[in-house]
């Protein structure tokens, strides 16, 4: 079904609120934040020129920040502040660091929220389909370049040349755990070629030490190196407490104690499940 204007106005409404509240007023960082949104669209949909922008355009803008979802608040969390400090201090100082944490305690938002924020940060999200060749392109992606057409050899070669142009550069590999040991060992290669000019930040749940640990243990190929080079050291970020979640579902609207003392007992300490049991709340009360 095509989209009308009164919809578009609303996505766009939407988007504006997003845009405010998550990237500070600006549309660059709202669009590094958003999944498939480039800059271009972000700013057109704001200043309501939509002729050459398409219904899957917007049906992707309407569900990344439309709806109940699109007015979540941000609340800072021990967690959240030890993260900032360590990228932060990785980045100043071109370090390499491993950083664990459960799922839920704020790793990713986190992190994509650094990225908006901060020049020369570059994030890539791991998946366990990427290939050498597709994880390359991600990176590339994300450093603004296009990999399309080049070989294994000259993608690297961009994102190396391109690391060292830039000043006080940042990559952080999220989720670093679901990648395949051919594409984990590209670790080793951009340490060994950013060493001294780019900092790396691996990021992971425990799995991540746990694999390196076996694989250190059994000797396996390249495990070594990856655990040389983290520092033969894995940094765990603590898990959200009650004064966490508690502030969290205070500012998103929710005060009565009976209820935040509810959705914390049911959350599990993970911030994704306060999210979803504060909406859920909120939907029962309208």
């Amino acid at each position: 079904m095509e989209i009308d204007n009164k919809t578009k106005e609303q996505i766009a409404a939407d988007l504006r609120k997003y845009v405010d509240n998550m990237a500070g007023g600006s549309a660059n960082k709202a669009s590094k934040l958003l999944k498939g949104i480039s800059n271009a669209y972000v700013s057109m949909m704001l200043s309501g020129k939509w002729g050459s922008i398409g219904d899957a355009a917007w049906r992707n803008i309407q569900k990344q920040v439309s709806g109940i979802g699109a007015e979540w608040i941000a609340v800072n969390t021990k967690a959240t502040d030890m993260l900032n400090f360590l990228l932060t201090d990785a980045k100043a100082h071109a370090l390499t660091l491993a950083i664990i944490g459960d799922a839920g305690t704020g790793k990713t938002f986190t992190a994509k929220r650094y990225a908006a924020e901060n020049e020369n940060v570059f994030l890539v999200c791991c998946n366990e389909y990427f290939n050498r060749k597709t994880f390359l392109a991600e990176l590339l992606q994300a450093m603004g370049k296009d990999g399309g057409g080049y070989t294994v050899s000259e993608m690297m070669q961009t994102v190396v040349s391109t690391a060292r142009k830039l000043d006080k550069v940042l990559i952080i590999l999220d989720e670093a755990d679901k990648l395949t040991d051919q594409v984990l060992y590209f670790f080793i290669s951009l340490y060994n070629l950013l060493e001294g000019k780019a900092a790396l930040v691996l990021m992971a749940t425990d799995h991540l030490q746990k694999r390196i640990d076996k694989g250190v243990n059994l000797n396996k190929k390249g495990y070594k190196e990856i655990f040389s080079r983290i520092g033969r050291k894995f940094i765990p970020l603590p898990k959200p407490t009650k004064a966490d979640q508690l502030g969290i579902i205070n500012a998103n609207g929710i005060q009565d104690e009976l209820k935040a003392s509810e959705i914390i007992n049911q959350s599990e300490g993970d911030l994704r499940r306060v999210e979803r049991l504060v909406h859920s709340n909120k939907r029962k009360a309208a």
